[in-house]
């Protein structure tokens, strides 16, 4: 039924395309005969100004008029989604903070931090008499990152911190000291309690956060250059045999968040960077973890206590070696401050530090997934807990901009090897044929009909000198109606041919369409169900259409306007050749400035829109990097500093933009200048050598046609193709294939814009999935899982290869690898028709089969209920069903492909708990012996895979059993994170869950060797 759809879209698609060739015609037509039935004569000046004025409403009638329907409804979802974003809750902090201008400002300046419902608590003449004498008081702050969660980040936290005085914040994982720092700034909302600071703050986050420029202008901000304060940060800092070693010094430039640097030389310029703005109190996350001991050392002694020394220090760390120094230590746990005091009054009470962390060394997972999500969502950043959400702040950063510019670039002209295997499906070189004569009779009937009128004109006005000269009207009312009934029928005859070939061929197109839907319609459904779990209504349109739809849609049409135009332009040059042979030079050489006109325009425009894309880069980046550093960026006040960068990126590429726009209008402008001088040389031949009026008018006209008409051939002569859909000899893969469903990423990169100097999303991936392992990704949002399977569907630009069983997927064709790759999506998505046919779309499957899936997902009892069974109509999007039904439906279809390779991008997060654990045992019964990979919403569902592979801005950075991972005390731990931030009760029941799936793997894997043995 699609295809039914589409053929009726397309034939409707094809008369309207056929109103461009004869609608001005027909309206001529009416015209002209309704003025000649009621006795007046047809002048050369009457039925040439008609047609004028018909043909400059042709193209805005037929052409633009539907597209301006369709771009404004494309720009009304545009300012939907503008409207959705400036509605977002705002930060209530003013942008025109004077920090970052002027560093002496704000040093008396009192800040308030305090829960909305407790505006009249907590003000007594007390606390106001502590604030002036302290640098910052916590009184029963209490807070938590999401609002929904049960446990509270900081609960009940009271702190008061004397002027000079060095606080070290310690306590396990997990237990709330990064949220402590983020609270004091303000970027954790309290729901109790206030936070109330004396001075300036200063920070330095956990997670180093540069912005790509010079080393220099990372440590300075926005403030001004004072070189002795520099060059001693510089000297505390340890940053001085680094300087030596660049080649550059500290005007080295820092890669885009500090690529080119290590992470010791991050954490220590970001230091530097705190520590050179002059402030009251220093909040600083944890510096010292991303350094050595010695180093360590170094920043603790010179910095934290000489440089720092008369100022409010708050260090989170959980290195004990540097407690016996500080002034005052924070013990926090769960949330809870259990104990404040000196090194020495915490020993004699009997604490035991080593034992407060318990939890092993290393980055603190805990708080670094606070800052990651705060830097990934905005004004107001959340922590989800990972049971019902792992995921936080925006979307998945692969809908991005460039795909819509990817998107753009794609779009226009096929390669002619496309149209030949596109022809060929469409019934082979006879059917060509008999196209080709049905356009040329088209536009014969056309032409035909044009040069008539120019001969009945002619008579027409042969008649009225006859009136003038003779008094007597000739009788000739015969001849008269002869004329109007050829008129009549070389009209007719135009309409019917032109809808009749246009029928005709897109019946063809349908054909191949029909030939070709079963090489991509497998591929193209999981493409578009991906990309509705993951992007924009937009952009899944745009998408959908860049793999079935330009075959079923774009294809036919372009084919049509060339062909049409081609002829169009073929029967102006040999009407006005007819009516006088001397225009053919005029036309030869308009048609050779055309072709050269057209070579530079393409060749300049190209380098125009590389210098707009390269531009455009810049943008994103620095967008980009100023999400990810929001906290620091508020910390120091330099807003104003990072929008004014921003403003100068936008102004380079907008410049650029309208270079690129105005090199287009500029082509247009002079295609336009051409086209009027060669009409006014064929207009000054006909009065050089005398011709009629009729001749004229005709020639005039037609010559006006032209001049968008070659633009119309210039556009669709310029655009890429499509990558081949099926591979052949020794590329393409055999049936069976792939046996085994090995997955090996060898050095895998991936872009999605065409320019091969952007960023890449995925960078260096390496690793191996062995058959029938079932592996779960997972990683923070924006951390490149969803476009790791891009990569794998080939959706994207790859660099580097996936090999699945032995064979590059690079080099087969779009068809031979999405058809043996299936993909359970987590919004399940079914078409309108039938359920046979959602399940079945190309009858391969008996009967009994589709029954046993349903079976095996358990709604086997719920389709005998329906009146038709598997001949029930589903309704559009399968409304009629439930959400887990629709899932299973999806599961059911999954079973039935019967592929060796299994995506799930979180089949069961919308789904009821019975539903849940019905597709997951199912998944584990039916889908034993295939490779799965699961992109996990939801921690839970991943603990039992053989593997999980952890991302992190386009990188694997752990790869390893849910156990290993869990108990390793080495590695980035990043998974260990994940998994403590959701709580104490919730991490045991996950760690015995992974305990148990991997005490079960050994048991079998040592079972098998002993039975090998």
């Amino acid at each position: 039924k699609e295809i039914k759809v589409i053929r009726y879209v397309s034939y409707i698609r094809g008369t309207l395309l056929s109103f461009i060739m004869f609608t001005t015609r027909v309206s001529i037509f009416i015209s002209l005969i309704a003025y000649a039935l009621l006795g007046n004569f047809v002048t050369a000046e009457k039925a040439f100004t008609i047609t004028a004025y018909y043909n400059i409403l042709r193209a805005t009638m037929t052409i633009f008029f539907p597209q301006g329907i369709a771009q404004f409804a494309e720009a009304i979802v545009s300012v939907g989604r503008i409207q959705k974003f400036m509605s977002y809750e705002e930060d209530d902090r003013s942008l025109d903070s004077s920090s970052s201008e002027d560093p002496k400002a704000g040093k008396d300046q009192t800040k308030m931090i305090k829960h909305s419902e407790s505006d009249g608590l907590n003000e007594n003449s007390e606390s106001n008499q502590h604030l002036s004498e302290a640098g910052v008081i916590v009184d029963s702050a209490t807070a938590r990152w999401d609002p929904k969660a049960s446990e509270y980040t900081l609960e009940g936290v009271n702190l008061h911190v004397q002027p000079g005085t060095l606080v070290a914040v310690i306590g396990p994982v997990g237990a709330g000291k990064s949220s402590l720092i983020h609270a004091i700034l303000g970027e954790l909302p309290l729901e109790g309690g206030t936070i109330k600071v004396n001075g300036e703050v200063s920070y330095a986050s956990q997670e180093p956060w540069l912005f790509s420029a010079t080393i220099r202008q990372n440590i300075l901000f926005g403030l001004p250059m004072d070189k002795e304060r520099y060059r001693k940060v510089v000297k505390t800092c340890a940053l001085e045999r680094d300087f030596q070693l660049f080649s550059n010094g500290d005007k080295t430039i820092v890669g885009e968040r500090g690529v080119s640097l290590s992470g010791g030389q991050k954490a220590r310029i970001s230091l530097a960077r705190a520590v050179y703005r002059r402030a009251e109190v220093y909040l600083l996350d944890d510096p010292l973890s991303a350094v050595d001991s010695h180093v360590g050392r170094h920043l603790f002694d010179y910095c934290m206590r000489d440089f720092l020394k008369g100022k409010v220090v708050i260090l989170v760390t959980h290195q004990l070696q540097y407690l016996q120094n500080a002034d005052q230590i924070v013990i926090l746990k769960h949330g809870r401050v259990e104990a404040v005091g000196s090194y020495d009054s915490l020993r004699e009470t009997g604490l035991d530090f080593a034992q407060l962390l318990a939890a092993p060394s290393g980055k603190e997972d805990d708080d670094s997934t606070d800052t990651e999500s705060f830097k990934r969502s905005g004004s107001l950043y959340k922590r989800q807990s990972s049971e019902s959400s792992m995921e936080s702040g925006i979307n998945e950063g692969d809908s991005t901009a460039p795909i819509a510019s990817e998107e753009k670039r794609q779009e226009g002209s096929i390669g002619y090897g496309v149209y030949k295997a596109y022809f060929k499906a469409s019934g082979g070189y006879l059917v060509i044929c008999l196209l080709m004569a049905a356009f040329i009779l088209s536009q014969m009937a056309a032409s035909g009909g044009d040069y008539f009128l120019t001969y009945w004109v002619n008579k027409e006005e042969s008649r009225i000198s006859t009136v003038s000269d003779d008094v007597t009207v000739p009788d000739d009312d015969d001849e008269r109606l002869t004329d109007i009934y050829i008129f009549s029928a070389l009209t007719v005859a135009t309409v019917v041919i032109t809808l009749s070939r246009s029928m005709f061929f897109f019946q063809a197109a349908m054909r191949a369409s029909r030939k070709l839907h079963d090489a991509m319609f497998n591929g193209v459904t999981r493409a578009s169900m991906y990309f509705f779990n993951t992007n924009p209504s937009g952009r899944i349109l745009n998408r959908f259409s860049k793999d079935m739809g330009q075959i079923d849609e774009y294809l036919p049409s372009v084919t049509v306007d060339v062909i049409q135009i081609f002829l169009s332009l073929l029967g102006i040059v040999i009407v006005v050749a007819i009516v006088n042979p001397y225009n053919l030079i005029p036309t030869v050489v308009i048609g050779i400035i055309f072709y050269f006109m057209r070579e530079y325009y393409l060749q300049t425009s190209r380098n125009v829109k590389r210098v707009e894309a390269t531009t455009r880069s810049p943008i994103y980046s620095h967008l980009s990097a100023s999400l990810s550093g929001l906290s620091t960026i508020r910390a120091f006040g330099a807003e104003k500093v990072l929008v004014s960068e921003f403003d100068g990126h936008q102004d380079l590429h907008s410049s650029s933009f309208y270079l690129f726009i105005s090199t287009s209008r500029a082509f247009g402008f002079y295609l336009d200048v051409f086209c009027v001088i060669y009409i006014a040389i064929v207009t000054l031949t006909f009065f050089i050598n005398g011709d009629s009026g009729g001749n004229v008018g005709l020639a005039i006209t037609q010559a006006l046609g032209m001049t968008g008409m070659v633009q119309w051939v210039v556009e669709y002569d310029t655009v890429d193709p499509e990558p081949a859909l099926e591979a052949e000899g020794e590329k393409k893969p055999p049936k069976e294939w792939p046996q085994e469903g090995r997955v090996k990423f060898d050095k895998l990169s991936l872009r999605y814009n065409p320019d091969p100097d952007t960023d890449r999303v995925l960078k260096g991936l390496e690793f191996d999935i062995q058959s029938r392992e079932k592996v779960g990704i997972v990683g923070r949002t924006g951390a490149g899982k969803s476009s790791l399977i891009n990569a794998l569907f080939r959706l994207s630009y790859n660099e580097g290869s996936i090999v699945i069983d032995s064979r590059d997927i690079h080099e087969m064709g779009l068809h031979d690898l999405r058809g043996k790759l299936s993909i359970i999506p987590q919004e399940p998505v079914l078409f309108s028709g039938s359920l046979r046919y959602n399940l079945d779309p190309f009858d391969e499957y008996p009967d009994d089969k589709l029954w046993r899936a349903l079976k095996e997902v358990k709604l086997e009892e719920a389709v005998n209920e329906l009146p038709s069974g598997l001949s029930s109509k589903i309704n559009e999007g399968g409304s009629n069903f439930s959400v887990g039904q629709r899932q299973l439906v999806c599961l059911a279809r999954a079973i039935l492909r019967e592929n060796k390779i299994l995506v799930m991008d979180e089949a069961t997060a919308n789904v009821d708990p019975q539903t849940d654990k019905l597709i997951q045992q199912t998944i584990r019964e039916k889908f034993d012996d295939c490779t799965v990979l699961t992109i996990a919403h939801r921690l839970n569902t991943v603990m039992d895979s053989d593997k999980v592979l952890v991302m992190d801005a386009g990188r694997c950075v752990e790869f390893g059993t849910p156990y290993e991972l869990l108990t390793a005390e080495d590695g980035p731990r990043i998974f260990y994170g994940m998994v403590k931030q959701t709580g104490k009760s919730t991490f045991d029941h996950l760690l015995k869950i992974a305990k148990e799936a991997h005490e079960k793997k050994h048991r079998t894997d040592s079972g098998n060797i002993a039975s090998e043995a």
